[in-house]
C-alpha cells in the first residue's frame, strides 16, 4: 500500500525527487528539523520522510541526527534568530507558560539569549521585586517597561544573529553573581553530551550564566532534543529541569530523567 497521498484526502501526490527537494529547501531555511515536522511540511508519512533523509545522507546532502536531520556542517553553523522564531511558535509558547511556575516574585534569575527564553521574558512583565540578568538584548527589551523588575544586563560583544552579548567581558561580569535558576536554551540537547550550541563564545557564555545560578532549566522545544551540535554548554549532570514539548522523543527524555533531570511537558 502506498504512503504517498491519494486524490481520496484532496492532495496531490508528491514524488520522492520532489519530495527530497522540498526537505533540502526546509533545512536550508530552519537548520535542523525533526522527521515529523519534514513529514507534515511534505505531507507524507514519517517512514517515507525517513527513506528520504537516508537517501539524502547517502548522497551526502544531508546530516541524520536522532529522530530529525540537518544540512551538512550544520553543528557548526548557527541559526539565525529570525530563523528560529519561525520554527515551533506554538510549541516555544506552551514552553514558556509551563516555564513561569518556576519563577516566584522575589527571585534573582538569569536568562539566556533564545526565542523560547524570550518568549518567557514576555510573561514575566507582572511579576514584582524580581531580578532579571541577562544578556539578551531581546530579553532585556521585554521587560525593561516593568517597574518592579531589576533588569540587569552583561558586558560583552553584540552577537547579531542571536542578539545577545557575548565573550570574555560577558563571562566577567557574571563571575561573582548567584541567581536561583538560570533558564536557557540552546541548539541541541542529549542526555549524553547535555545542552549544546555551534558557535564556541556563545557556548562560553552559557556556560558562565549556568554557573552562576543554583538551578539550570534548559528551555528547549522537540526539535532540539536528541540534537547534538558542536560545542557543549552544560553537562547533563548539571541541568535541573528541561522543560520541552508533548513531541519529544521519549527515549530521549527516559534517559536524561535517569540523570536526575526533571521533565515539564508542555501541552498544546
Amino acid at each position: 500500500m502506498s504512503d504517498v497521498p491519494g486524490p481520496s484526502d484532496g492532495r496531490k501526490p508528491v514524488f520522492a525527487a520532489e519530495r527530497r527537494k522540498r526537505i533540502l529547501e526546509l533545512l536550508r531555511a530552519n537548520g535542523t528539523l525533526s522527521l515529523r515536522e519534514l513529514a507534515e511540511a511534505v505531507q507524507s508519512s514519517e517512514v517515507t520522510v525517513r527513506r528520504d533523509v537516508r537517501a539524502l545522507e547517502a548522497d551526502g546532502l544531508l546530516d541524520r541526527h536522532h529522530g530529525g536531520a540537518s544540512l551538512p556542517g550544520e553543528l557548526s553553523q548557527e541559526p539565525t534568530y529570525l530563523q528560529k522564531v519561525q520554527v515551533g511558535s506554538e510549541e516555544k509558547a506552551a514552553i514558556a507558560d509551563l516555564a513561569t511556575a518556576l519563577v516566584d516574585d522575589g527571585d534573582a534569575i538569569a536568562i539566556g539569549p533564545g526565542t523560547t527564553t524570550y518568549a518567557l521574558a514576555q510573561r514575566l512583565t507582572g511579576h514584582t521585586d524580581l531580578t532579571v540578568v541577562t544578556n539578551s538584548l531581546l530579553v532585556a527589551q521585554a521587560l525593561a517597561a516593568s517597574p518592579r523588575i531589576e533588569v540587569v544586563v552583561t558586558g560583552g560583544t553584540l552577537r547579531g544573529p542571536v542578539q545577545a552579548l557575548i565573550g570574555s567581558a560577558a563571562e566577567r561580569s557574571l563571575a561573582g553573581l548567584r541567581m536561583r535558576r538560570v533558564f536557557i536554551s540552546g541548539n541541541g540537547l542529549t542526555a549524553e553530551r547535555g545542552l549544546s550550541t555551534p558557535n564556541m563564545q556563545v557556548a562560553g557564555t552559557d556556560r558562565a550564566l549556568a554557573e552562576a545560578a543554583e538551578e539550570v532549566v534548559v528551555l528547549a522545544d522537540h526539535t532540539k532534543i536528541g540534537v547534538n551540535t558542536m560545542v557543549q554548554t552544560v553537562p547533563p549532570e548539571r541541568i535541573d529541569h528541561l522543560v520541552t514539548g508533548e513531541d519529544a522523543p521519549p527515549d530521549e527524555l527516559h534517559e536524561l530523567s535517569a540523570r536526575g533531570v526533571r521533565i515539564h511537558i508542555a501541552r498544546l
